[in-house]
């Protein structure tokens, strides 16, 4: 760890306050009653063939998250849960950077270290995983 300079500790604070907007503007939404269903339609995979596309659930899981349902989300869909919980993380050190000017050189080497083609494998296997479950649930659920 070390300290971080004024433009790294923005930066953070604008990281940091995005995703707490982010899950705030969610939670006030849902609280009002707004219809998610108007922006994300019927998911057109699963209207053809009865199962469920790699990311049917999303929106729910994301939205039990913003409210608080951790446990709910990550049984609706794995992968958005655990995304969601990357994001809560990310915000979680941002936010502490901001704060505190604590930076913590772990991210430097975490993020030069791996390569773009990595992090996009690694999202896929977890969406992956996220869809087996639920894929492996409705089809339980069939018969």
């Amino acid at each position: 760890m070390r300290r971080a300079s004024a433009r790294q500790r923005r930066i953070a604070a604008l990281v940091g306050s995005a995703v707490v907007v982010l899950f705030a503007g969610l939670w006030l939404a849902q609280r009002v009653g707004f219809d998610f269903g108007l922006l994300f339609g019927p998911c057109g995979f699963k209207q053809r063939t009865g199962l469920p596309c790699p990311t049917c659930g999303m929106t729910t899981t994301v939205l039990a998250f913003a409210r608080g349902a951790v446990l709910t989300a990550f049984y609706t869909q794995p992968a958005g849960a655990f995304l969601c919980s990357l994001l809560a993380a990310a915000a979680f050190f941002a936010l502490l950077t901001a704060a505190f000017g604590v930076y913590f050189t772990i991210f430097d080497r975490l993020f030069a270290e791996i390569r773009a083609r990595y992090w996009v494998l690694g999202l896929l296997v977890i969406l992956a995983a996220g869809w087996a479950v639920t894929f492996a649930r409705a089809l339980a659920a069939q018969t």
